[in-house]
């Protein structure tokens, strides 16, 4: 399936539209990636961990998107978009990515 920021896809007619769909994904830290994270704050740099929770958290959000497109026989998702936000404090911090677009079937 075709997934993409562009309201269109080169070469392709778009003949339905299919209705918005979405996806997410909320991913934990852990008191670790908070203490490491809290540390580059003072000096300085990645942190590796957010990141790599970050990325499971985008591919978790863009699988959902794809698979409730999927369900309405869509052949792609036009117009994603991608939001992240972060809730919580005090070491029970939970990261948020939303993914939403319009599924769409080819002529």
């Amino acid at each position: 399936m075709i997934i993409t920021t562009t309201e269109s896809i080169d070469g392709r007619r778009i003949a339905a539209y299919l209705g918005i769909v979405s996806g997410d994904a909320v991913m934990g830290t852990n008191i670790f990636s908070d203490m490491l994270a809290s540390v580059r704050d003072i000096v300085g740099g990645r942190s590796g961990s957010y990141e790599k929770i970050l990325q499971e958290a985008k591919t978790a959000a863009l699988a959902a998107l794809e698979a409730n497109a999927a369900a309405l026989g869509a052949d792609a998702i036009v117009a994603v978009d991608l939001d992240y936000e972060v809730v919580g404090g005090d070491h029970k911090t939970m990261l948020i990515v939303s993914a939403n677009g319009t599924a769409v079937k080819f002529s």
